[in-house]
């Protein structure tokens, strides 16, 4: 019997659906390979951290590509994204650089809000998986 080799996302029937742009269920064939990469922060090109909470995300899910593209993965390799940030997130404006990334494919999905994270100036991680 042939198995499913590709990724598949899942919100089941019996639990109520999700709150957010996430599934609840990211299934992972058993061929694929696991990438886990460190949290990714908001420096842009020249390892500058702005002060705003907005460009930082911005320059994390630019930041979150280019370590993606180094391992020949793309945005539907992910499987699990923790985000960590310090401060409340514009919902309306993270979902719009989400949902572009994405494209309504859209991964497991944790959010914590934290005191401080490695430096004091910043304030949003992403720490995401991914397997192809």
């Amino acid at each position: 019997m042939q198995q499913d080799q590709t990724i598949s996302r899942v919100n089941p029937k019996n639990l109520a659906a999700p709150v957010g742009h996430y599934s609840h269920v990211t299934k992972i064939p058993s061929t694929a390979n696991l990438y886990t990469f460190s949290g990714q922060i908001g420096t842009d090109s020249d390892g500058q951290l702005p002060l705003d909470l907005a460009s930082q995300v911005t320059n994390t899910f630019r930041n979150i590509e280019a370590v993606l593209a180094s391992e020949k993965l793309a945005a539907e390799d992910i499987i699990k994204v923790n985000i960590w940030a310090t401060e409340p997130l514009d919902w309306d404006f993270f979902y719009a650089q989400w949902d572009a990334f994405f494209a309504n494919d859209f991964p497991s999905m944790t959010v914590g809000y934290l005191v401080a994270l490695g430096l004091p100036e910043i304030k949003l991680e992403i720490e995401i998986w991914a397997a192809k």
